[in-house]
């Protein structure tokens, strides 16, 4: 035969869980969202420093998934002058410039902090 026998209830887990329901570990998405902005500004290739300068962030919430989308507002007509720079553009004159992946390698580290961050809050509560 066996036997079990508990004690005690699940008042720990429960008020864990509600936390966790709360999004309190998501509170301070603005902070790494000013993060990756004043890293992308460093980072942007500098000619006139516009475009370095147009980095903005919007952090946001749609019912349980939270997000942070970092954008670029200098654009020549309907150009983002950011994709240009990252990824390349032909001339007018039948040249092309290549492109500099500035904006990864800064991210990469950002994106590392926060899920390590975030992992650290969820793990503590």
């Amino acid at each position: 035969m066996i036997k079990a026998s508990t004690s005690g209830d699940f008042g720990n887990t429960i008020a864990y869980l509600e936390k966790m329901k709360s999004g309190d570990q998501f509170k301070d998405l603005r902070h790494y969202a000013d993060m990756g902005v004043t890293a992308l500004a460093r980072a942007t290739p500098v000619e006139t420093g516009e475009t370095a300068h147009s980095w903005y962030a919007v952090v946001g919430q749609v019912g349980n998934l939270y997000f942070i989308e970092w954008h670029n507002s200098h654009k020549v007509g309907k150009v983002p002058i950011v994709i240009l720079i990252q990824y390349g553009h032909g001339t007018g004159t039948g040249g092309y410039v290549a492109g500099r992946d500035f904006i990864n390698p800064v991210m990469r580290p950002l994106f590392d902090t926060i899920i390590d961050e975030i992992w650290e809050k969820v793990k503590n509560g």
